[in-house]
């Protein structure tokens, strides 16, 4: 009776591999046939129950039966693969298996990691070494140690995030001035580079979210002369070319004397444009001597150390490398944008 079962079981399996029109109904029968609750494991199950003679012999037969059906499906497989198949909405597509598949697009960097990446490397063979911070800081580092008190009028030049529990958003790269000199004993030279977050209207030179490079330098005779010396030999390398800039006396907290430094706008050639508000100059960074309240706060004598620190906006780096004029750009997502670079 069981043979006459296996016999039967395997004209039926071979005819029903035959009709299949769709990968699906090989699936079906597959389960049907050779899965865990199919018509041969029911079989296979009750061998258990036979004499050893007759539990041979069906062993045998059910075997063969198995290796049946697995190869009728193993060579139905490629007709149907390569035949008309239904698709969304009724229509019919050729899909061919043997055409070589679509290259998959690679991912590239993103201009500022590249602009980063660059200013880290020539910073590097001048003697810099790159260190990072947190992007979440607390006042004292954003703010008290910096020369910048609770109520001091000066907190109203950085628009800040605050968070829960007296954390913020930090609003420049400064705090990891004193987090460093807290650690390291000077002589030292070192930019931080890293993001950082205002709460400001954006237009086409500012953002709520953007990149910056600190840079701090102590030493016994550091001057603003050696200031101007290594910005001047950054920008050259930077650029590939020697580049225009300026020195505006300024005010930051932090830093006594304090100055802007302009670079020639690049994007117009200092014809004027959006992007320098058509003044044909482009503001790229904040310096000055360090305060000496802030040496103190990070544990510097101010009577035997001094240096420079300043911090170089990375976006209008890329915006001056590039010639973007707008800097919302970087942000926008936009892969017709990014995939330039």
């Amino acid at each position: 009776m069981e043979k006459i079962d296996l016999r039967t079981i395997k004209e039926q399996a071979g005819k029903e591999v035959e009709e299949a029109k769709e990968l699906k109904d090989l699936d079906k029968v597959f389960k049907k046939y050779l899965g865990k609750k199919g018509k041969l494991a029911q079989i296979f199950s009750s061998l258990r129950n036979l004499g050893e003679k007759e539990r041979a012999e069906l062993g045998k037969e059910a075997n063969r039966t198995r290796k049946f059906i697995e190869k009728k499906i193993k060579e139905k497989t490629p007709f149907i693969s390569g035949a008309e198949i239904s698709v969304s909405k009724g229509k019919k597509e050729r899909f061919d298996v043997t055409v070589p598949g679509k290259k998959r697009l690679l991912g590239h960097l993103h201009p500022l990691t590249l602009i980063k990446r660059k200013a880290e490397e020539i910073f590097q063979t001048i003697g810099f070494s790159v260190v990072e911070g947190p992007e979440v800081e607390n006042e004292w580092y954003n703010f008290d140690a910096l020369n910048i008190p609770k109520n001091h009028p000066a907190r109203d030049m950085w628009d800040t995030f605050y968070l829960k529990g007296g954390l913020l958003l930090r609003t420049h790269t400064s705090p990891n001035q004193i987090r460093y000199m807290e650690k390291n004993n000077p002589p030292f030279r070192i930019i931080v580079p890293g993001r950082i977050f205002r709460h400001e209207a954006t237009d086409a030179s500012h953002e709520i979210n953007f990149y910056q490079l600190e840079g701090l330098m102590i030493g016994k005779d550091i001057s603003a002369a050696n200031f101007k010396a290594i910005i001047k030999e950054f920008l050259s390398k930077f650029f590939g070319k020697e580049i225009k800039i300026r020195l505006r006396p300024s005010y930051f907290p932090f830093t006594e004397p304090s100055f802007e430094v302009d670079i020639n706008c690049l994007v117009c050639g200092g014809k004027g444009c959006k992007v320098c508000s058509k003044t044909g100059w482009l503001e790229l960074m904040g310096a000055g001597m360090v305060h000496p309240s802030v040496l103190r706060a990070g544990g510097i004598n101010p009577n035997y150390w001094q240096g420079f620190a300043f911090g170089i906006g990375i976006d209008r780096l890329a915006m001056m490398k590039y010639k973007i004029n707008d800097i919302r750009l970087f942000y926008s997502g936009d892969l017709r944008f990014l995939e330039q670079f």
